[in-house]
């Protein structure tokens, strides 16, 4: 951990009143059959001090847990052909907009689930309301993670879905680190994120959710997917 900002982000944000250093920590590229709790033993524990918050991206929670796929393992069917035409992609990140990962949302969250969702979002956008699909489809629907051009390889031709158990994965890496330090499993991006677990109570992750609006970590090839919030 330098203590430096990532490119085109700032080290400090003022929430509420106080100010917050956001550093990131850099670590190797997380792989499938990685531990997790070593990852964080290695790179975050001598980093951590007393009444920090450690948060770390639901995208390496999910790679040690083995939910991640390569493309060529995915066998797309039609409906999720079909229904990936009708997804908006943006600069940020392909969501479910290319059949692989609308492939994966049906298996996790239900066929019924995202057609329903589907609907809903095409009636509501008669009307000008963004952003239904998600809402109905949940929070395994909006943490799917598909491949772009600035994504770290392999992960460049792979999806992740969102991990396992956010909240016990918190509260078992805040056991790990002695209790000094709150944790968050995070899902941020340059749009927006959600705090899909952690060890805060609900003020404290909307909280988190406004300290890390600018997404401090970036979503490129920063390689930086652990990171600390202290109070300057």
């Amino acid at each position: 951990m330098t203590g430096a900002a990532n490119e085109g982000k700032a080290l400090e944000v003022v929430v509420d009143g106080t100010s917050y250093a956001r550093i990131p920590i850099r670590t190797r590229v997380v792989m499938p059959g990685d531990d997790l709790d070593a990852v964080i033993s290695e790179y975050a524990a001598s980093a951590v001090q007393p009444g920090d918050l450690l948060f770390v991206t639901e995208k390496i929670v999910a790679i040690t847990q083995g939910r991640s796929y390569t493309l060529d393992e995915i066998r797309v069917r039609p409906l999720a052909r079909f229904l990936s035409k009708y997804v908006t992609r943006t600069p940020y990140g392909i969501g479910l907009g290319m059949p692989e990962t609308m492939e994966m949302a049906l298996r996790e969250c239900g066929t019924p689930r995202i057609l329903f969702a589907a609907a809903v979002s095409a009636v509501t956008k008669i009307f000008g309301r963004r952003g239904d699909f998600y809402r109905v489809a949940g929070d395994k629907a909006r943490a799917i993670d598909g491949p772009t051009s600035g994504t770290i390889p392999p992960y460049n031709k792979a999806v992740v879905l969102g991990p396992t158990d956010p909240k016990g994965v918190a509260a078992r890496i805040k056991s790990r680190l002695s209790g000094i330090a709150e944790v968050a499993v995070v899902d941020i991006n340059d749009i927006g994120g959600n705090i899909l677990g952690s060890t805060l109570d609900k003020a404290g992750e909307q909280r988190l959710v406004r300290i890390l609006r600018d997404n401090p970590l970036g979503q490129g090839h920063e390689s930086t997917p652990l990171g600390v919030i202290r109070e300057v």
